[in-house]
């Protein structure tokens, strides 16, 4: 098998762990749900004080997203960072945790069983 074959192999089974399972999608639906509301928020809706919607995207991204969020500030960036990284930090742990999530449902469900092709009742 070529080096070249043996990374699609590998980029595909980390596709189908990340979205590829019940849990995960679950998962990935709930974020993009709760990023669009807070959207809806952030946009269309005023508030006389700050808005708290954003925090719940940081709830589904923990425990991963401060792991980057203090990785980033031991580097030498001020607390939080750039927008971009804050949004990177959220992208790339979502997707760490449905990865997770993947790979926790395969292990509890455990090796796929290969059907047999044979007739039933014939």
């Amino acid at each position: 098998m070529s080096h070249i074959a043996t990374n699609k192999l590998q980029l595909r089974t980390l596709v189908r762990l990340t979205c590829g399972n019940t849990a995960s999608r679950i998962y990935l639906g709930l974020v993009a749900a709760v990023a669009v509301l807070v959207a809806v928020d952030t946009l269309f809706v005023s508030h006389d004080d700050a808005s708290f919607a954003g925090v719940w995207l940081f709830f589904l991204a923990a425990p991963t997203v401060f792991v980057f969020l203090i990785g980033g500030s031991s580097f030498g960036s001020d607390t939080g960072g750039p927008a971009w990284f804050l949004y990177l930090a959220l992208v790339v742990s979502v997707l760490a945790q449905a990865c997770a999530l993947g790979w926790f449902s395969r292990l509890v469900r455990g090796p796929r069983r290969s059907r047999s092709a044979h007739l039933r009742g014939a």
